[in-house]
């Protein structure tokens, strides 16, 4: 069984690379399929197979996908362009022949307005039609969205978002790309409709009392109004049209719209999922030992 993960020279590819060889499955029958070349030549090292693709490149996702039995597709990073850049890779795994498509979506997303959703359900839309057996990975909010931002929160000693008391369950990147690789590696998986986040939700209230407690500085969350949030990230040197999806995203929060029922991602871990209070403390003991 060969399996191809795309995008694998990102953050979560790469973690799910890994989860693969943890797993057990031999490295050479793990693909490991992107666009950087200097991050595929360091996947190369751990003895997977590399190969060169570019979700806008059909012919070279047609490559990838030689001899390619299961694949996981990792959603593009470009809103507007990559529902496209999804249909060709899905027109890819369909003339592969392959056995399973994964694809990583957004929670809830039959019902969730956000911005950020309708690339998903546009692409798990086209996933449906296709024919191809597929499986659902709605993978709840990064906690990392939040941990890698402590020095910032420390730095003005305030967590600024337009959530109000709306909660959402995260899950960091290395539970969600672990229970990627345990779907890949599972049988009868087609069909299937996974929603991931962590067994306990939080407001963005609780997450600067988390990060208060993990560092000893007091830290206070301020809720805005979404036009003001997206003007402070603005501010902040984040481009407009992401600083409007951000803060769009926070109105989602609010709405209860990445809050996640079930315990799927704990079923699939074989254990408790990474807490929020765990990420937050591991990521100030990085930053302690950072500044040290």
């Amino acid at each position: 069984m060969t399996i191809l993960i795309t995008g694998a020279t990102g953050k979560l590819g790469r973690l799910v690379v890994e989860a693969l060889l943890e797993r057990g499955l031999p490295a050479e029958q793990i693909v490991a399929g992107g666009r950087n070349q200097a991050k595929l030549a360091e996947l190369a090292r751990l003895g997977v197979q590399v190969r060169s693709m570019d979700y806008s490149d059909p012919a070279s996702l047609r490559e990838a996908f030689t001899g390619v039995d299961k694949a996981l597709l990792v959603s593009g990073s470009e809103p507007g362009p990559r529902v496209a850049q999804h249909l060709d890779v899905i027109e890819a795994a369909k003339d592969a022949g392959v056995a399973l498509l994964a694809y990583t979506s957004i929670p809830n997303t039959d019902t969730n307005t956000m911005a950020l959703a309708a690339d998903h359900q546009d692409t798990e839309r086209a996933l449906h039609n296709s024919g191809v057996p597929h499986v659902l990975l709605r993978n709840g909010w990064y906690l990392e969205n939040y941990t890698e931002q402590l020095d910032g929160y420390l730095k003005h000693g305030t967590v600024f978002g337009s959530a109000g008391e709306g909660r959402l369950n995260g899950a960091t990147r290395a539970d969600l790309a672990q229970a990627a690789a345990a779907v890949l590696l599972a049988d009868d998986q087609a069909g299937m409709v996974y929603e991931l986040g962590g067994e306990e939700s939080f407001s963005l209230e609780d997450l600067a009392r988390e990060v208060s407690a993990a560092t000893g500085q007091a830290v206070t969350y301020q809720d805005l109004p979404e036009e003001d949030f997206s003007h402070l990230l603005v501010g902040a040197g984040v481009p407009g049209d992401f600083a409007r999806i951000l803060a769009d995203s926070d109105r989602g929060i609010a709405r209860g719209e990445l809050l996640v029922e079930g315990n799927a991602l704990a079923t699939l871990l074989g254990r408790p999922a990474t807490t929020l209070g765990e990420a937050v403390r591991a990521s100030a003991g990085a930053l302690a030992t950072q500044r040290a």
